[in-house]
C-alpha cells in the first residue's frame, strides 16, 4: 500500500497521521512508536486486537490488505477451501447462510466450510484438561489477542494457556488432512488478530490467508457478485449445531461442558479489553487462582471483532448467534472430511516473544521530565493526553524511544504560546521594516535644532530610561521614537507603536494590556496585550496626553512595577518594556486642570525630547524636499529628478502648520501631477503660488507711489487673496465660493474675472 510504515497485519499511512495519539491512548500494550513523520504500529508489541483501527479517525491505521493474496490463490489451479468464522451470521445477517455459500463459490472456492467444526475439535480436548486437577489456572488460547498478550508482555503466565491450536487452526489442519493433494485454505472473520496468527511459527501452514468481513464484501462487489440474488447451497462438512455459539460470551462453557452459572469462581468467562486486562494481570500478581478462564479481547467476544461490518449493537449479534444455533441448514455429503479426523494434530506450544526494552534510571527520568517543564511532583498533571497513564510512564517510553517530550499537551500548548508570542513580535517587527520601506527611517536635516534632537537621541538611546517626546503634530515623534529604539540595546527586539485617540477607553486598555475569554462581549478567546507583544522592547504611546486618568493609573503601575493585569483577569502579568511617550498637548496644563496625572507625568517625563516645528527649522527644507521626492518617485514609479527654484521658494514661503507630514504629502500630490521629471510651481496647491507672490510683491513694492495708488493695490491684493481663499475653501467651486463670500454668485464671476483669477485653475 503507498505511503504505508511498518510490518505486520497493521499498516500506517504515513500521509495521512495527524499524529493525535488517539492509537496511543487505545492502544492496551503501548505497541505504537511516534517517528517524526506519524505514528507507527511496533510489531514486536502488538497483539493485533485491532483498537488503534477503530481509534484512528483519519484511517491512517489499517488492517492489510489480503484481497490480492486471496484473488492470486484463487487464479491458480490449487484448488481453494473458504471457511466462514463462527461469528458470520451477526455480520451478514442480511443473508441466507446458503446464499453466502453460493457466493463464495461463484468466487472460485471449491467448498465452502463453517468455522464451528474447528470448535468441535478443539472440545474434546479442553474437556479432557478442564477434568484434570490442575495446579495452576488454564487460560484459553482461542483468542490470538489473548495468546500475543501473554507471550509478549505477560510471558511468565505462558504455562498457564491451554497447549491447544485455536479452532481456525484446527480446522484449516483438518482441511489438509483430508486432502492427499495440495489444497489452500482461506478463513473469512472479524478477528484481525487471525493474520497474526498464522504468522506464527506454531501454526503455520494450517491457513494460508485470513479474509475479514469487510474484505469478502470488497472482492463480492468487485466481481459484482450480489448474494441476496442468489439461489441458497449447502455447506461442505458437516452440521456444526455445538459448536455455533463459540463466538459469544460464555459459548465455550457450553461447548466444553462446563456448567456454569457464573456465581462458581473457579470458572470465569470474560470479553473486552478491559475486563481481559484486569483478570490477565489479577492471574499475574496470584490475586485470583480460577481454574479456568475462558477470555476473549474483542468486547461481545469474536462478534465484536474490527473487521466488522455492520453496525449492529453486541446484543443484537448476540442474538442472531443463538438464533443460528437453532437452524437446521443442509450440507453436502461429505466422505472426505470423515476419514482425515483422527490424523489431526490439535497440540501446540508457546514462545516467549517479550521485547526487552531498555529501563531508565531515576536520573534519567527525572531529565526527561524536566524538558517538559515538570520540575515537582505538582507539575506532573498526569492527565493521559499524550496516551500514556502517567508523565513517568510517558518518560519512560521516551528513553525507551516509542515516545516524543513533545507529546506532552500542555508542554505543548505552552510551547505554542511562546511560538505564538514571538511569531507576533517578528510580525510587528516585519511591519515596522515594512513602514520604514515608505518612510524614512533616519531623521534629515543638518540644521541646528535638528542636529540637538540627534544628540539627545544618542545620548538616552542606549539607556533603559523612560522617554517623553514633545512637538506640534506631524514633527516626526513617531520616527524620533524608532531612532531611539533603534540606538537602544532592544533593538532586536519589538517596537510596538499605538495611537491613544483611535481607540475607545476599553479597546484601548484591552490592546495594551490584553483581555481573558469571556471578559466582555465579544472576547471569544485569550488575546495578549501590546504591552506584552513589546515585551524585552519598547512600546511607543502616541499621544498620550488623550487617555483616560482610569488607564493613566494602569499605565504608572507598569511603569512602576513591570505589572500588567489584563481586562478580566485576577493574575498580574510581568513584563520588561521601555515606555516611550509623545504628545502635542501641554501636559503640565492638564495637570492644574486635573486631566492628567502628576505622578504619571513625572515617570515618563524623565528625560524630555522637544522637536521643532519645521517652521523654525526651514534650513533643512531642501534636504527634506530632495528625500520626500526620492521617496514618492520610487513609491509612484516615476522619474522625477528636482523641484525647481521658484517652486521651492515657494515651499519657504508657507508657514506649515503640518509640519513634516504636510511637506510629505504636499510633495507627493505634486509628483503625481508632475508631467515631466521636474516639479513646477504649477504642481503645488494654490496657496504656495499666493505666498510667493506676496513675497515678491513685498519686496519690489515701488517706493515712490503715492497713498492713493498704494491703497487700490493692497485692496486689489487683499481682494485676489479672498477670492482665492474662498475658492481653496470650495475646492473650486465658483457657487460654493460665492456661498462661502456671501456675495451673488454673478458678482464673484465679475470678481474673479477683474482679478484675472481662472476659475478652472
Amino acid at each position: 500500500m503507498p505511503g504505508a510504515q511498518s510490518q505486520g497485519p497493521i499498516k500506517t499511512i504515513a500521509s495521512r497521521c495527524r499524529k493525535c495519539y488517539a492509537c496511543v491512548r487505545t492502544c492496551p500494550t503501548k505497541a505504537i512508536g511516534i517517528r517524526k513523520d506519524c505514528a507507527v504500529v511496533l510489531h514486536q508489541r502488538c497483539i493485533g486486537c485491532g483498537k488503534c483501527i477503530q481509534a484512528c479517525s483519519q484511517g491512517a491505521k489499517v488492517i492489510a490488505d489480503a484481497i490480492g493474496a486471496t484473488e492470486a490463490l484463487l487464479r491458480k489451479t490449487t484448488p481453494v477451501i473458504a471457511v466462514l468464522g463462527c461469528s458470520y451470521p451477526a455480520f451478514f445477517y442480511d443473508l441466507e447462510p446458503g446464499q453466502l455459500a453460493t457466493a463464495l463459490r461463484r468466487l472460485g472456492f471449491v467448498d465452502v466450510l463453517e468455522g464451528a467444526a474447528g470448535v468441535e475439535l478443539i472440545a474434546p480436548e479442553y474437556r479432557a484438561l478442564l477434568s484434570r486437577d490442575n495446579s495452576e489456572p488454564l487460560i484459553s488460547s482461542h483468542c490470538p489477542a489473548v495468546v500475543d498478550l501473554i507471550e509478549r508482555h505477560y510471558p511468565q503466565l505462558l504455562d498457564n494457556l491451554v497447549p491447544v491450536v485455536s479452532p481456525m487452526v484446527a480446522i484449516g489442519r483438518y482441511i489438509k488432512s483430508c486432502h492427499e493433494d495440495p489444497i489452500r485454505v482461506v478463513y473469512i472473520s472479524s478477528c484481525i488478530g487471525g493474520k497474526f496468527e498464522i504468522e506464527d511459527e506454531q501454526v503455520a501452514g494450517a491457513i494460508d490467508t485470513v479474509l475479514t468481513y469487510n474484505e469478502l464484501k470488497k472482492i463480492l462487489e468487485k466481481k459484482k457478485i450480489d448474494p441476496r440474488r442468489l439461489k441458497p447451497e449447502p455447506f461442505n462438512g458437516n452440521s456444526t449445531l455445538n459448536g455455533r455459539s463459540f463466538s459469544i460470551s460464555g459459548g465455550p462453557f457450553h461447548i466444553f461442558g462446563i456448567g456454569h452459572d457464573g456465581l462458581d469462581p473457579k470458572y470465569v468467562s470474560t470479553v473486552g479489553e478491559e475486563a481481559t486486562m484486569e483478570v490477565i494481570r489479577d492471574i499475574a500478581a496470584r490475586r485470583i487462582a480460577p481454574r479456568y478462564v475462558d477470555v476473549r479481547f474483542c468486547t461481545g467476544g469474536c462478534i465484536g471483532g474490527p473487521g466488522r461490518t455492520n453496525r449492529l449493537t453486541a446484543f443484537s449479534k448476540r442474538n442472531l448467534i443463538i438464533e443460528y444455533r437453532k437452524k437446521q441448514i443442509p450440507y453436502l455429503p461429505a466422505p472426505k472430511y470423515i476419514s482425515g479426523s483422527g490424523r489431526v494434530l490439535l497440540n501446540r506450544g508457546f514462545v516467549d516473544r517479550q521485547l526487552q526494552m531498555a529501563k531508565p534510571s531515576t536520573d534519567a527520568i527525572t531529565r526527561i521530565l524536566h524538558e517538559t517543564d515538570k520540575f515537582s511532583a505538582g507539575d506532573e498533571l498526569n492527565c493521559g493526553s499524550c496516551g500514556y497513564r502517567t508523565c513517568r510512564e510517558h518518560a519512560v517510553a521516551v528513553f525507551q524511544g516509542l515516545a516524543e517530550s513533545g507529546m506532552c499537551h500542555p508542554y505543548s500548548q505552552k510551547r505554542l504560546a511562546e511560538d505564538h508570542s514571538r511569531l507576533e513580535r517578528k510580525y510587528h517587527l516585519a511591519q515596522r521594516a515594512l513602514d520604514q520601506s515608505y518612510g524614512s527611517g533616519d531623521i534629515i536635516g543638518n540644521d541646528g535644532r535638528t542636529q540637538e534632537v540627534l544628540k539627545l537621541i544618542q545620548q538616552v538611546g542606549p539607556t533603559p530610561t523612560s522617554v517623553l517626546i514633545r512637538g506640534e503634530s506631524g514633527t516626526g515623534k513617531e520616527l524620533t521614537a524608532r531612532a531611539i529604539h533603534q540606538a537602544s540595546q532592544r533593538a532586536e527586539n519589538p517596537l510596538v507603536t499605538i495611537n491613544c485617540t483611535t481607540l475607545t477607553d476599553s479597546l484601548l486598555e484591552s490592546e495594551l494590556f490584553g483581555h481573558k475569554k469571556g471578559a466582555f462581549t465579544g472576547a471569544v478567546a485569550d488575546k495578549k496585550g501590546l504591552f506584552e507583544a513589546a515585551d524585552g522592547g519598547t512600546i511607543f504611546l502616541d499621544e498620550i496626553g488623550d487617555i483616560t486618568p482610569k488607564l493613566q493609573a494602569e499605565l504608572l503601575r507598569v511603569l512602576d512595577n513591570g505589572e500588567i493585569k489584563p481586562v478580566g483577569s485576577n493574575h498580574s502579568v510581568m513584563v520588561d518594556v521601555r515606555v516611550i511617550a509623545a504628545t502635542n498637548r501641554h501636559l503640565e496644563e492638564g495637570i492644574s486642570q486635573g486631566w492628567f496625572r502628576e505622578d504619571l507625568f513625572y515617570r515618563i517625563n524623565v528625560f524630555s525630547i522637544t522637536l521643532p516645528p519645521l517652521r523654525n527649522r526651514l534650513e533643512a527644507l531642501p534636504k527634506l524636499v530632495e528625500h520626500f521626492l526620492n521617496q514618492a518617485a520610487t513609491r509612484l514609479n516615476k522619474t522625477i529628478h528636482r523641484i525647481d527654484d521658484s517652486a521651492l521658494k515657494a515651499l519657504a514661503c508657507y508657514h506649515w502648520p503640518g509640519n513634516i507630514r504636510e511637506l510629505q504629502n504636499v510633495i507627493e500630490r505634486a509628483a503625481v501631477l508632475s508631467p515631466d521629471q521636474v516639479i513646477h510651481l504649477e504642481q503645488l496647491p494654490v496657496v504656495f503660488a499666493e505666498q510667493l507672490r506676496i513675497k515678491n510683491g513685498q519686496e519690489t513694492m515701488q517706493q515712490g507711489c503715492g497713498l492713493r495708488s498704494q491703497r487700490d493695490q493692497q485692496v486689489n491684493t487683499v481682494e485676489k487673496d479672498l477670492l482665492l481663499h474662498y475658492l481653496a475653501e470650495a475646492g473650486g467651486n465658483v457657487s460654493a465660493a460665492a456661498r462661502l463670500a456671501e456675495v451673488p454668485r454673478r458678482t464673484f464671476y465679475r470678481m474673479l474675472q477683474r482679478q484675472n483669477i481662472n476659475q478652472n485653475r
